[in-house]
C-alpha cells in the first residue's frame, strides 16, 4: 500500500470516504498505477461534473465537496452547537485534517495518465457554470483555502475551528447545498429542492413597507430574538411567495432555510417538527396560497401549531404563509345568519386561524400608475427599448386583454415584448 492508503485507512471521523466508490477508485490508482482503470474512473468525474456543473479540478472538488456534505458526529454537532477547539472531538478532527491535506496536496489528478489528467485538472463543464452554483462553487472556495492553503497559514487546529463554523452557516449531511426542501410524506423526511427560485428583494417593484417588515422580522428572527409568524394577504400575482422566496435567498449565507408544505401534509406536521428541531439551523416553514373550505379540518393543525397545543413550536421554526383570502377559511352567509344557537361562536371559529399569525401583510393590487412604474422598471432591468410613452400605451392594452393589474401581469407583458424584440 502507499502511504496515501494507509493514512485514509487511518481516518476516524470521515470515514464514510472510504466507503465511496470513487474514492475507492483513487486509492486503487494510487496503490497499483492501474491503467485501465484511471479511464472507468475518469468516465465517472466527467459524470459527476457535467450532473453538478463543476468546472476546475474535477478529483479535488470531487473531495471537497464530500468533506463539505459528509455528515458525522463532528458535522453534525458543530452544525447545531459548533465544536470548542480544545474539546477531544476537535482533536480526532485535527488528527483526520492532517490526513486530508497531504491527500490533497499530492495531487488526485496527477495519479491519472498525462492525457486523462489534462482533460479532469481543468474541467469546464458543456453548459458553464450556470447561476444556481454560485454558492456551491463559494463554499468550494472556502474548503479549498482551508485544505489545499500552499503557504502554511492554516494548522490543523485553525482548519477544525474554520470547518465547524463552516458547518453551522451552511449545514452537512441533506442540508448542505440546498436553501430549500419539501415534505417526502410517503418516505417521510425532507428532500432538497435542486433548482429553486433565484428571486431577490430588489426584484419585487413596489410593496416597501411589506418588504421591510418582513426582514425586520426575519432579522429578528435569526438573531435569537421574539419573532412573528407571517401572514402575506393579497390578491394573486402581487408578489407575496416572492417576497417570502426572496427573503430566504437573502439569509441563506447565515443559515435560513425554507421548507414548502401542501395542507396534504398537515397531519405529519408533528413529525416535520420533530426532524427540524434536531438542525441548528432556521428554518421558514412555507404554505403557499393557504386557504381552506368550511368542511377542511386540517386548519385545526395548523392552529394548535402555531399557539395553543401542547407541544411548542421549536425556537429554530417560523410559519410564513400567503393567501388570497383574509380569514383563510371560506364564510358563508349562513355562518352569521344561520340556526345555529351560538352562531358568533362559529364566526370566531372561521376567523381564529389568521389571528394566530403575529404579523399580517396586505399586498393590495397596484393603480394605475403604480402598475406603470412596475412595468418600467422591469422593462429596464430587461433593457427593453421603448420609451416611457410606447411602454405605458402598450402595458394599457396588455392589461385590457388579460385579468388586470398586478406584478405578474406586468412580469408577462416584458416576456412578451422581450420575445417579440428578440425575433
Amino acid at each position: 500500500m502507499t502511504e496515501n492508503c494507509i493514512k485514509l485507512e487511518n481516518l476516524l471521523i470521515y470515514r464514510n470516504l472510504l466507503s465511496d466508490s470513487i474514492v475507492k477508485g483513487l486509492q486503487s490508482l494510487g496503490t497499483h498505477g492501474d491503467a485501465c482503470n484511471q479511464y472507468a474512473i475518469g468516465a465517472r468525474l466527467i459524470e459527476w461534473a457535467e450532473a453538478n456543473q463543476m468546472a476546475g479540478n474535477i478529483p479535488e472538488n470531487y473531495l471537497l465537496c464530500l468533506l463539505g456534505c459528509d455528515e458525522n458526529v463532528f458535522s453534525s454537532i458543530a452544525g447545531k452547537d459548533g465544536t470548542k477547539a480544545e474539546s477531544s472531538l476537535a482533536k480526532a478532527v485535527a488528527h483526520d485534517i492532517v490526513i486530508l491535506k497531504r491527500l490533497l496536496k499530492a495531487g488526485l489528478a496527477r495519479q491519472f495518465g498525462d492525457e486523462v489528467t489534462a482533460i479532469i485538472e481543468d474541467y469546464l463543464p458543456t453548459n458553464g457554470i450556470q447561476g444556481n452554483r454560485q454558492a456551491e462553487f463559494h463554499n468550494l472556495a472556502l474548503l479549498r483555502d482551508l485544505f489545499l492553503d500552499i503557504s502554511e497559514n492554516h494548522t490543523p487546529e485553525a482548519v477544525v475551528t474554520a470547518l465547524s463554523q463552516y458547518y453551522n452557516r451552511y449545514g452537512c449531511g441533506r442540508l448542505a447545498g440546498y436553501g430549500a426542501f419539501k415534505w417526502d410524506s410517503e418516505r417521510r423526511e425532507l428532500v432538497g429542492i435542486e433548482h429553486t427560485d433565484p428571486v431577490q428583494l430588489g426584484d419585487i417593484v413596489g410593496y416597501e413597507y411589506q418588504k421591510t417588515e418582513l426582514v425586520r422580522n426575519t432579522e429578528a428572527f435569526m438573531c435569537g430574538k421574539p419573532a412573528n409568524n407571517v401572514l402575506l394577504v393579497g390578491a394573486r400575482g402581487t408578489g407575496k411567495s416572492s417576497s417570502v422566496k426572496a427573503v430566504v435567498n437573502r439569509y441563506f449565507d447565515q443559515g435560513l432555510r425554507i421548507i414548502e408544505i401542501s395542507k396534504a401534509d398537515f397531519k405529519q406536521i408533528p413529525e416535520i417538527m420533530t426532524v427540524l428541531r434536531q438542525w441548528g439551523k432556521k428554518f421558514i416553514l412555507f404554505i403557499d396560497d393557504l386557504s381552506f373550505e368550511e368542511y377542511e379540518a386540517e386548519y385545526k393543525i395548523l392552529k394548535s401549531l402555531i399557539d395553543g397545543g401542547v407541544e411548542v413550536r421549536p425556537d429554530n421554526v417560523l410559519i410564513y404563509a400567503t393567501s388570497n383570502r383574509r380569514n383563510l377559511i371560506k364564510e358563508t352567509w349562513d355562518d352569521r345568519e344561520g340556526n345555529e344557537l351560538h352562531r358568533q361562536d362559529t364566526v370566531n371559529e372561521k376567523i381564529s386561524l389568521a389571528d394566530r399569525f403575529g404579523v399580517t401583510l396586505f399586498y393590495t393590487l397596484p393603480n394605475q400608475e403604480e402598475y406603470f412604474k412596475i412595468v418600467e422598471e422591469i422593462a429596464r432591468k430587461n433593457s427593453i427599448g421603448l420609451t416611457s410613452a410606447e411602454l405605458r400605451s402598450e402595458a394599457l392594452r396588455w392589461e385590457m386583454s388579460h385579468s388586470g393589474r398586478s406584478g405578474r401581469i406586468a412580469k408577462q407583458f416584458i416576456d412578451y415584448l422581450g420575445g417579440n424584440i428578440a425575433n
